[in-house]
């Protein structure tokens, strides 16, 4: 029988068509996903690496008196040329909003500074005048004009970019010489604010799961129908919204709430807890609201472990609970991990709990990302925060990450 022999040549470049098609038609039914994934996830993040970072208004409104500033030391009062050359950028910022930008902007370096701007603005010298006598007259109209540290600060944001805010959310600045140098005590707090935020973050998890881990030990060693029963149970919190959880807590914790009405009626408390608009107040209810997310990520794990294992150590010799504690739980690593990192990262970007059952010292770091947001209006402040914050949750995913991967390859 003949046998026909085709080009080898030709049927590697029709295996290749081929592939390409396959590979063609899978990047167009990802296609949608990718381009929501960019609109609602990459882009944003984007903005806000770059609203951190942001610094338009010094540069765009004093373009005169940043080059007058150039060859100044910093040291001393400025050139006279700086004077007649922030009387000009003045003038000329006036009447259009980069002059509110602009005090808003050197306000939040310098206590003040908004006012000593809007006061020149409303008696602003002549612009057409020499140096010296712009001199004289921002000197007369308010001596802080003499002072190095609020020409410094402009001389300082001579750039499109700023390290300002960042600086800012870890408690720092730059002085006059342009050095890193720590926040005065009375205006540094974010280093204690991101503390407590991950403080609370990390005993709300540890909480988690040593309630976590018993129940979802105890559904494994139930029957099927029980075990579904019980993870619908567990299930119904993501089914009622957040603030219905939250309020009824309030009704649960207040003083003459539930608990403690209970707890008094029983003799076990003479008056009631302070259970509410506090720390443990803010602990029960993110607890409970957050219990699924490590329940499920440690159930998946625990129904893959053969229960023949810890049979056959105790038949060999073995206590139960050296049983347990050495065969059993280092098998279920894994969802201890997933389920931690996931109840961590959902903890420490929570904002609506601790603003509703918390103090005034319970606050986490999402509260001040919201301040500045909808309050103040600094967009590069809650950036930097939301990018720090951010920073840290890719920092801890990337550790889940390298112990998993050594765990795998020693497995």
């Amino acid at each position: 029988m003949d046998m026909i022999f085709e080009d080898p040549v030709a049927i590697r470049r029709a295996m290749r068509r081929t592939q390409r098609k396959k590979n063609l038609r899978a990047l167009l039914l990802v296609a949608p996903l990718a381009v929501f994934l960019l609109l609602v996830f990459l882009v944003p993040i984007a903005t806000l690496l770059t609203r951190a970072v942001d610094n338009p208004e010094v540069q765009q409104t004093l373009p005169r008196t940043l080059q007058a500033l150039q060859a100044w030391d910093g040291s001393g009062p400025p050139p006279d040329p700086a004077y007649l050359a922030l009387t000009q950028d003045l003038a000329q910022a006036k009447s259009t909003p980069a002059a509110g930008e602009l005090a808003r902007r050197l306000n939040y370096e310098i206590s003040g500074y908004r006012s000593l701007l809007f006061k020149t603005l409303r008696r602003l010298p002549a612009a057409d005048g020499s140096a010296e006598d712009a001199r004289v007259q921002l000197l007369a109209l308010d001596k802080r004009w003499a002072e190095p540290q609020y020409w410094s600060v402009i001389a300082q944001n001579n750039r499109a970019w700023t390290p300002y805010y960042l600086l800012a959310s870890l408690d720092m600045k730059l002085d006059l010489q342009g050095h890193v140098v720590a926040a005065p005590p009375d205006t540094s707090a974010f280093q204690e604010i991101f503390s407590r935020t991950f403080l609370i973050s990390g005993i709300v998890t540890l909480v988690a799961l040593a309630l976590g881990y018993p129940l979802a030990y105890w559904i494994t060693r139930l029957e099927k129908r029980r075990a579904n029963l019980v993870l619908i149970c567990i299930l119904i919190p993501f089914w009622t919204s957040v603030l219905v959880r939250i309020a009824a807590w309030v009704v649960l914790l207040q003083r003459e709430g539930l608990i403690n009405t209970a707890l008094v009626d029983m003799g076990l408390i003479s008056e009631p807890l302070p259970l509410l608009f506090n720390r443990l107040g803010v602990y029960i209810s993110m607890v409970h609201i957050l219990l699924p997310f490590m329940v499920l990520p440690l159930y998946s794990v625990m129904q893959s472990v053969p229960a023949t294992y810890q049979r056959a150590a105790v038949s060999l010799g073995s206590h139960p609970f050296a049983a347990f504690w050495r065969i059993y739980v280092p098998q279920t690593y894994p969802g201890i991990a997933a389920g931690s990192l996931l109840v961590f990262i959902i903890a420490i970007g929570y904002y609506i709990t601790p603003a509703l059952l918390g103090g005034a010292a319970d606050q986490m770091i999402s509260y001040y990302v919201a301040y500045f947001t909808n309050q103040t209006i600094n967009w590069g402040m809650a950036s930097a925060l939301g990018l720090i914050l951010l920073a840290g949750t890719l920092l801890l995913y990337g550790l889940y990450r390298r112990i998993s991967g050594r765990e795998l390859a020693l497995n």
